[in-house]
């Protein structure tokens, strides 16, 4: 049978269940994709070029004959391919019912139907997605301009955010790790340590579909600047954010400068001057220079003493711009124990 075409609500349905394959080009994949999506690309980045450029100049007769020249040789491998995946996920065995397969390309057309085409015939029940990866960029998208109930964990730097976040999580709650998400913890000195982050249009693309998980409950979200590193909230969540209720976890600067030693006082002096001197221009001349001398001096503590002053001024700024409907509730006397903060937190949310 030809393979069913779905739209995407149907498509994001099934994919909680079955495996996803993009077929568009590496270079397309690796900027971004739809996570969780196996990649078994039709064309390499130049076949795709080729392909493409016959299409514009010569038509589609044309485009499609260079297209089979090189789909032809790799039939074999792609069905492989698809059935080591299967194998992988661990489907169950016995004819098309137990080997059902979702896919797509970048507008649902030529590539996607020629894949499906070949599995089909070899036995897989096939799906592709109407619109192919735009319409789940739409989906995507879309996500932000839904209303969400954010509830959003504030305090200074060093405040051990992160690490409350995943204790709520771990007791239930649901959560959102902004910081996972962008791979990178948000100060100058957040990439530290981390691989490259991921594309914007990436990042967009985990945090939608985190939303729409979470959509039915409560969301914990750590307050967030709106740019993380090098990728940006986008900016219809980033408003509900800013308006969603706060709620202050009050740590000692003492505790805080401790923690910070803890997170970063392992990472290479170099990396760490690199840091300092990005943000020269909000440090200030004076203060910058105090950093570094106490950085190659290896006075770590008086190094992240002057950094944490900082990002303190610069944290009471950002509190005193959130609107005055957004309520701000501080946890005092919050201790060290995570699973303590978090049930304090939960029963401040809840009353």
């Amino acid at each position: 049978m030809a393979a069913e075409i779905l739209d995407i609500g149907t498509f994001m349905t099934m994919a909680s269940t079955m495996p996803v394959l993009d077929v568009r080009a590496p270079a397309e994949y690796g900027h971004a994709h739809m996570p969780g999506a196996h990649h078994l690309p039709l064309f390499d980045d130049e076949e795709r070029k080729v392909v493409g450029t016959l299409y514009k100049q010569q038509g589609r007769e044309a485009a499609i004959k260079a297209g089979l020249d090189f789909f032809g040789p790799r039939m074999r491998a792609m069905v492989t391919a698809a059935e080591d995946l299967m194998a992988e996920q661990h489907s169950p065995p016995g004819g098309a019912a137990g080997r059902r397969i979702l896919l797509h390309c970048w507008r649902g057309g030529m590539r996607s139907a020629a894949v499906a085409w070949l599995l089909d015939l070899y036995g897989f029940t096939v799906y592709t997605l109407k619109g192919g990866y735009q319409s789940f960029r739409r989906y995507v998208l879309e996500t932000f301009t839904l209303p969400f109930d954010i509830r959003v964990l504030g305090g200074y730097t060093g405040s051990g955010k992160t690490s409350l976040l995943h204790t709520l999580g771990q007791q239930g709650a649901s959560v959102i790790d902004l910081e996972r998400l962008a791979g990178h913890r948000g100060s100058a000195f957040g990439g530290i340590g981390l691989p490259p982050q991921p594309s914007q249009e990436m990042f967009e693309n985990r945090l939608a579909l985190a939303l729409r998980k979470a959509a039915a409950t409560p969301v914990w979200m750590e307050d967030e600047s709106r740019r993380i590193g090098q990728v940006n909230i986008p900016g219809a969540l980033w408003e509900q954010l800013h308006h969603a209720p706060l709620y202050f976890l009050d740590i000692p600067f003492p505790q805080r400068l401790d923690n910070l030693l803890q997170s970063y006082g392992n990472a290479g002096s170099a990396e760490l001057e690199q840091a300092i001197l990005r943000i020269r221009k909000r440090l200030g001349g004076l203060e910058t220079q105090k950093a570094t001398q106490a950085l190659q001096q290896g006075d770590l503590k008086g190094c992240f003493r002057i950094l944490l002053q900082y990002y303190d001024k610069y944290y009471r700024k950002s509190l005193s711009l959130r609107p005055d409907s957004a309520q701000v509730r501080v946890l005092q006397d919050a201790g060290t124990d995570p699973a303590l903060l978090a049930e304090k937190l939960a029963g401040m949310a809840a009353g």
